[in-house]
């Protein structure tokens, strides 16, 4: 399929519809998505907390492109891509560590923590190590949240950047620690991933656990329940200096809304699961604080933890969901928190989702799919991210026609 073909499974959308057939199951359109929407977008990569010391690196896949985030001995945080400068070999396996100099592991060539090339044997005496260093990539690190983008000429960052402070500063990023983190392999393409994580339509029968303490019945920026509830909401929020919102651009939301009665985190019976909090205003009840980045995540932060989740594409019918729960960094498993408990409701809720994702595929798979209609009440949030996915593509189309 060339760009011509792929162009026409756009062109076939009907708005306000699940997307056509090809776009959800062709090995060319999952190779398109990669290049026009992976390699141009802002990515959550992870935490500040995770480089808690100088010399430190956390290294990652997007995809197939390997990415290593570093911070210096001077304690500044950079992003590279992943491959030496001589004949590309990956330097870092994805994980984490430190390490006094990134050293390539085929013919190490050695490289300082600010990406310049410190030493490559056997090279000739005309040979420039400047011209040589790794190459980085865009890194930008908002309240204690690293984002990254592979693009040479990024979208604008500076509306996010300041909504994002205002809305993520009240939950002490910068204090927590990552206490558990998970990868799950839902053999579903990512879009069908990532339009069941922006909709609770499913959520009443889908989620019975989640159920109890979340707004399934939300509408599209989680309104609901009583005006009077509400309200009681946002003056108790007020008086901290809490914005509600929500706000949103082009590829970002940002909201706080109240928990279910009686809720104050999101877990299996509403009672927080962490005993030393991460935002203690309102005695931690302070409902969840959700960021929502397109293509690939979503966080919901409460007084008492965090938990993230990124769909990261691996195949066509392949998609790795990382989830990471956050919890303050003096908080002691056994003392503090039970990781069992912390974890359950986010596990039990992820496992069910990849169940529906991989069901929704088998069915889209099928030769009697036919696009259908979004839920204008319910489902606003999966069309507007199908609708941000098709712009993007399509502008990228454009801007490669010819």
């Amino acid at each position: 399929m060339d760009l011509g073909q792929i162009r026409g499974s756009f062109e076939a959308r009907q708005v306000g519809h699940s997307l056509p057939q090809a776009l959800y199951n062709d090995p060319a359109v999952f190779a398109f998505d990669m290049t026009a929407i992976y390699a141009t977008s802002w990515l959550m990569a992870g935490f500040e907390v995770e480089l808690p010391k100088p010399a430190g690196y956390l290294a990652l896949m997007i995809g197939q492109w390997p990415v290593i985030i570093i911070r210096d001995k001077a304690g500044e945080i950079r992003a590279f891509h992943n491959s030496c400068r001589h004949r590309g070999s990956m330097l870092c396996a994805a994980g984490s560590g430190s390490v006094p100099k990134l050293v390539c592991p085929y013919h190490r060539w050695t490289y300082n923590l600010d990406g310049s090339l410190f030493s490559a044997g056997r090279m000739p005496d005309d040979f420039e190590k400047a011209d040589h260093g790794l190459k980085p990539i865009g890194l930008e690190i908002v309240a204690g949240v690293m984002f990254i983008c592979l693009a040479d000429e990024p979208p604008a960052f500076d509306e996010f950047r300041t909504r994002m402070t205002a809305f993520a500063e009240p939950h002490n990023l910068k204090d927590a620690k990552v206490a558990f983190e998970s990868v799950l392999v839902e053999h579903a393409n990512w879009k069908l991933v990532m339009e069941n994580a922006r909709e609770c339509y499913h959520c009443g029968t889908g989620h019975p656990e989640l159920a109890a303490t979340f707004p399934v019945g939300m509408s599209k920026h989680f309104d609901f329940g009583e005006e009077g509830l509400a309200k009681q909401f946002e003056a108790a929020m007020g008086k901290h200096g809490f914005d509600l919102g929500p706000v949103e651009g082009d590829w970002w939301q940002l909201a706080r809304f109240r928990l279910n009665d009686g809720s104050l985190t999101i877990s299996m019976d509403g009672k927080p699961v962490v005993g030393k909090l991460m935002c203690e205003a309102n005695g931690g009840d302070i409902g969840s604080m959700r960021w929502a980045l397109d293509p690939h995540c979503f966080a919901h932060a409460t007084g008492d933890h965090v938990f993230m989740f990124s769909a990261m594409p691996i195949g066509p019918n392949e998609t790795h969901v990382l989830g990471k729960w956050l919890v303050h960094k003096d908080a002691v498993e056994g003392v503090d928190y039970d990781l069992d408990r912390l974890t359950e409701l986010w596990t039990r809720t992820n496992l069910q989702d990849k169940a529906l994702a991989e069901n929704n595929q088998l069915g889209v798979n099928s030769l009697g799919y036919t696009p259908g209609p979004y839920s204008q009440e319910a489902e606003m949030l999966a069309q507007r991210f199908v609708d941000w996915y098709c712009d993007k593509a399509m502008a990228y189309l454009d801007a490669h026609a010819g």
